[in-house]
């Protein structure tokens, strides 16, 4: 089925709106474009944030006029997407999908494919991080490398593109680890860019072109200040049909825009 026009979601209480669009959509799925600065579920650090789940349970109980449309009475998401990250997230419309889809999800195969802009250059051009991960212990929600105690993680890489200092990564994570890009591109010293909690710094403009001129009486805001992380294509067998189904979104315009720099202005 063709996808549909967008849906529009918004949180009184924060004032913040959310034009979401639709990747795919059939009888039994639905797939969205997550942006960047939600939630896909409650967080327990911090419960009040907004979440995308809340919203559109929220939408389906007041009878939004995009749940109306679909008849939606269940819709649970098959599985999660960063705070900051962009990109394909599958929602099951019945129980038996949303069954289906978490024993694909657990299978260990590359069905996601993210791509992720780094600082540093990787010596290979493709290459597996096998390090289990668990929590740190001083820190609540931030994720380490734990061999001993921690969780099975498997990423596959594969390097996209590479500039000077910096790589366009291809990650398939074989498992469903919180953070496991992010913790695995760390123990490596290939920092995801704009994502400060596993080290990785805001890139600015002024960083790669020579003769960079500020704007005047204007801080110069960073091309990439949030994880640049973005969930490229999934690949599952459609839970009803068993048939193959590819699904893609868009880059961003802010991962757009810093990589059409990295080539112009820092390009081998």
């Amino acid at each position: 089925m063709p996808a549909g026009p967008a849906i529009k979601l918004s949180a009184p209480d924060t004032r913040e709106f959310w034009e979401l669009a639709v990747l795919h959509e059939d009888e039994h799925l639905l797939a969205l474009a997550k942006p960047a600065g939600l939630l896909t579920t409650p967080d327990a650090d911090e419960p009040a944030r907004t979440n995308l789940m809340a919203l559109l349970h929220a939408g389906i109980a007041q009878g939004a006029a995009w749940a109306r449309e679909r008849n939606l009475s269940y819709l649970v998401n098959a599985h999660r997407l960063d705070f900051d990250t962009t990109g394909v997230l599958l929602l099951a419309k019945d129980k038996p999908a949303l069954v289906a889809l978490a024993n694909e999800f657990g299978s260990n195969k590359p069905l996601k494919t993210y791509v992720a802009l780094s600082s540093g250059m990787p010596a290979e051009p493709e290459f597996t991080v096998d390090a289990k991960i668990g929590p740190q212990t001083r820190q609540l929600g931030v994720m380490r490398i734990d061999q001993q105690g921690g969780k099975k993680a498997i990423t596959r890489f594969k390097v996209r593109e590479q500039f000077r200092g910096f790589t366009l990564l291809d990650c398939q994570p074989l498992t469903d680890r919180l953070h496991q890009i992010r913790v695995h591109l760390r123990s490596l010293g290939l920092h995801v860019l704009g994502d400060a909690t596993y080290m990785g710094r805001p890139l600015y403009l002024s960083q790669i072109k020579s003769k960079y001129e500020p704007k005047r009486d204007e801080p110069e805001r960073p091309l990439m200040g949030r994880a640049a992380l973005h969930a490229e294509r999934l690949e599952i067998q459609h839970p009803a049909t068993g048939q193959p189904l590819s699904i893609t979104a868009e880059w961003p315009k802010d991962f757009r825009v810093t990589v059409k720099y990295l080539r112009q202005f820092s390009g081998l």
